[in-house]
């Protein structure tokens, strides 16, 4: 099968022992990045087989109809950027192993890194340093904190279990089930969202971005934050609404931030408003960028490849389309 590779930006994947799965197949990866769908699809023409890197490119209905050799999507974890409908439509397979009770360990660690960095002013003591300044304001402990966490699910219990090894106390929002779910676990639930921004030093999302939770923190969460608080985000930006992250930071509410999402993806422009605050820190969307962690998701994502070549194909999220499989026009 010929097989392309999307957004690989630092040649990654061909160094991980998974890629020896793919052996036999004509295999192109690209480097860059490119979302306009008539560039693309001239890129991706011959393409008979798609691999994501979950969701840096945006695989919708324009550039499907263009790709007339395309019979398989194979990527990990959730799809908000595919268009399932027009893949079906068009028999193309589109496979997705959700990775059922595997966190995302390196989001979690991420998470926590970003916390410590934050509370701790590490990036902004070690550029004091450097510049012949020594110490400049001073940190704070975690211990007796409490952290908040917004979504309990598999990357949300991961960083709980952290943040109780660092002595801090949990609370958590999030659906009815979820809040049960963090009780059973030991930990706190909040009785309403406007309780829980208000409660927390820290505040950390982990959830998954869909129509119900499009910018489901909103400004009036933040404004109720402690001028002191950190509002921390590996999630999705979409999550918070627009504009009102850096709003709250303007007034003081949250008073710190540390993010590793955005809107636009991936974000070289260094006069967007989020980062010009000396009290943000900003990382390039490398939660889940593990060499651990891509072994993990591309020998799922290589799997599925393997299967549907075989003839039996795995982790399917659109089964309608098996009924009218497209057929490669390649000769």
């Amino acid at each position: 099968m010929k097989i392309s590779i999307l957004d690989d930006y630092f040649d990654t994947v061909r160094t991980l022992p998974c890629f020896a799965k793919l052996a036999g197949h004509q295999v192109t990866i690209f480097n860059d990045h490119l979302q306009e769908a008539e560039p693309l699809s001239h890129r991706l023409h011959d393409a008979e087989a798609l691999v994501l890197i979950r969701e840096r490119t945006a695989i919708h209905a324009p550039l499907i109809e263009r790709l007339p050799n395309l019979r398989l999507i194979s990527q990990r974890s959730v799809y908000p950027h595919i268009d399932i409908d027009a893949c079906t439509k068009a028999g193309i397979l589109v496979c997705s192993s959700q990775h059922e009770g595997t966190p995302s360990y390196a989001t979690a660690e991420l998470t926590f890194g970003l916390i410590l960095s934050a509370m701790r002013q590490i990036p902004q003591q070690m550029a004091s340093l450097k510049s012949g300044h020594w110490q400049m304001e001073v940190g704070r402990t975690l211990r007796g904190k409490i952290l908040g966490i917004h979504g309990y699910g598999r990357i949300g219990g991961a960083v709980a279990g952290y943040a109780k090894a660092f002595g801090m106390d949990v609370l958590v929002w999030a659906s009815e089930a979820s809040r049960n779910r963090a009780r059973s676990d030991g930990y706190a639930a909040a009785r309403s969202q406007s309780e829980f921004y208000g409660s927390c030093d820290i505040v950390s999302l982990h959830m998954r971005l869909y129509p119900a939770t499009r910018a489901i923190v909103t400004s009036s969460d933040l404004a109720v934050m402690k001028q002191t608080a950190l509002l921390v985000n590996t999630s999705r930006a979409g999550l918070i609404e627009p504009g009102a992250l850096v709003t709250g930071l303007h007034i003081g509410r949250p008073g710190m931030a540390a993010v590793d999402v955005y809107e636009q993806e991936p974000l070289r422009d260094i006069n967007a408003a989020i980062l010009q605050f000396p009290n943000v820190i900003a990382t390039p969307h490398i939660g889940y960028v593990t060499k651990e962690e891509w072994e993990l998701q591309f020998s799922d994502i290589f799997d599925q490849i393997v299967a549907f070549n075989e003839g039996a194909p795995i982790n399917v999220i659109n089964a309608e389309a098996l009924k009218n499989p497209r057929e490669s026009v390649l000769g």
